[in-house]
């Protein structure tokens, strides 16, 4: 039997922002619980809110930005990614291996060329 090895993800998710309050909070929840029910355990949640987006997405502008740092075993991140696809309010996600979670999140600002 194969042990399985969880290990540390951050995940950067974008949902719709023309949810309600509640119904954000509802589809957040299912991202969240995806993770746990799967295996794995929550370490960090940041918030960073209401953005406008790099570029239209579906004929959206703007999004509500999460990001969150896991770890879960190594086969269920493809599971979880068929479920995000299915995921109607969530505009784009990304998971990445990392080495440690960020207690802060920092961007530098952006150069005008």
């Amino acid at each position: 039997m194969k042990k399985q090895t969880n290990q540390l993800y951050e995940g950067m998710y974008i949902l719709s922002s023309t949810l309600s309050d509640e119904s954000r909070k509802k589809a957040w929840e299912k991202i969240l619980n995806g993770i746990t029910e799967k295996g794995g355990e929550i370490h960090k949640i940041h918030e960073p809110g209401r953005k406008r987006l790099a570029y239209e997405i579906n004929g959206k502008r703007e999004g509500y930005y999460y990001v969150i740092y896991f770890s879960a075993p190594t086969q269920c991140i493809g599971e979880l990614w068929k479920e995000y696809h299915l995921h109607e309010d969530l505009i784009r996600f990304l998971t990445l291996q990392t080495e440690k979670v960020m207690e802060t999140l920092e961007f530098p600002p952006l150069r005008m060329q």
